[in-house]
């Protein structure tokens, strides 16, 4: 199964397979309704209009408690189409659209959009077109974007014909749980505006392999709410209406929804967009260890533990945080500032994503016996990466 970015790369859109409703009806009316009690059938005249009255009852219920339908009125406006045009190679003079999605956030009390980077990429200012909900177009002013990460911040045109733009309300990923229901706004293969629902299935999948972007600080949500080409840069939202992701990437063998999506928790996002608007580039912390990357329970043992867990180190930059701190080969670093270390890319997410200078403590595993050191992490761009 090949995971791919979902960004719809076509001058023709197909169409999405539409998703099914009677799960949700189940939830929201609590199999209570007698809209669904209702099921035989009725031939006698008065029989029917009878039930279709009650149908009409139950439908109406149903529509003052529909969350769904109030909560895509409320996002909607923070939903933007966006049409990429790109030369299909260097020097070439084919062009090709790549449609994708963008949600307007607030950074420094300007909107801006967020997306992917993958939807923009080798696309100049003047080849971006980017629609509003109503149809309205919106001008790009300047482009940022960080490839580790897979995100892209565009600012856009300010004048006094300019459209008004409605901002997205921000949620804390950090609390989405598994089996949380979510929703998806995008343009899947081209059809802007497009919602689909589902739920939550996992968190933190940090290992996909994501076509020939090197995306390396991954943190994924996975979903099952329909993402097909074209989601690319589109909002995940919580029930509340709240933004908790930016939606990325599929898991398919055929290139279509399989219920299988991947979106960035939007704390990761929000840290990178803040730095890119408000410094120009990123600067990510940096330890300064190099690490075992496939840790197995034959050398945790002989280290001490009962079964690899944490982060082996295997070498230590000189002048490095890590080397000022002291750490040594074969230590196994079980916490970070008090959180567990899953494995190697967990403990790199968190040191990236931490502040440059910030004093952090980590457990450690050395000679058998478990030890806290304290060290400041410093910036990456100091020193030679290595982790």
């Amino acid at each position: 199964m090949n995971i791919v970015p979902a960004a719809a790369k076509t001058l023709i859109p197909d169409h999405p397979r539409a998703a099914s409703w009677a799960f949700l009806l189940a939830i929201l009316l609590g199999g209570q309704s007698t809209l669904l009690a209702q099921v035989q059938p009725a031939s006698d005249s008065a029989t029917r209009a009878d039930l279709f009255a009650r149908l009409a009852v139950d439908a109406d219920k149903f529509d003052r408690q529909n969350i769904l339908k109030r909560l895509v009125h409320l996002v909607t406006p923070s939903v933007v189409h966006i049409s990429a045009y790109k030369n299909v190679d260097p020097g070439s003079s084919d062009v090709i659209e790549e449609a994708g999605s963008g949600v307007i956030v607030m950074i420094k009390k300007t909107p801006v959009v967020i997306t992917n980077r993958h939807v923009i990429k080798n696309a100049t200012l003047g080849n971006i077109d980017i629609k509003l909900h109503d149809g309205r177009p919106a001008f790009v002013e300047k482009i940022w974007s960080d490839k580790a990460t897979d995100i892209a911040v565009l600012s856009l045109r300010d004048s006094p014909s300019s459209p008004r733009l409605v901002p997205a309300q921000l949620g804390n990923s950090d609390k989405a749980e598994i089996g949380d229901f979510v929703v998806a706004v995008g343009s899947p293969f081209g059809l802007s505006h497009s919602v689909t629902y589902g739920i939550i299935s996992a968190k933190g999948r940090r290992d996909l392999r994501l076509g020939n972007d090197d995306i390396s600080l991954q943190d994924y949500l996975q979903t099952d709410a329909a993402i097909n080409p074209g989601n690319s840069g589109g909002p995940l939202l919580n029930l509340r209406g709240e933004l908790i992701g930016i939606n990325s990437a599929l898991a398919s063998s055929t290139g279509r929804n399989e219920g299988i999506g991947f979106s960035i928790p939007i704390k990761m996002v929000m840290i990178v967009a803040r730095q890119l608007v408000e410094h120009g580039h990123i600067q990510r912390a940096y330890l300064g260890v190099r690490m075992d990357h496939r840790f197995r329970n034959e050398t945790a043992r002989q280290l001490g533990l009962s079964h690899a867990q944490g982060v082996r180190v295997t070498g230590i930059t000189a002048n490095s945080p890590a080397d000022a701190a002291e750490l040594h080969v074969n230590d196994v670093i079980l916490a970070y500032d008090g959180i567990r270390i899953e494995d190697d890319n967990h403990l790199s997410n968190l040191v990236s994503f931490s502040e440059v200078g910030k004093s952090v403590e980590l457990l450690v595993i050395r000679n058998r016996k478990a030890t806290k050191i304290q060290l400041t992490l410093g910036a990456r761009r100091t020193f030679e990466p290595s982790q």
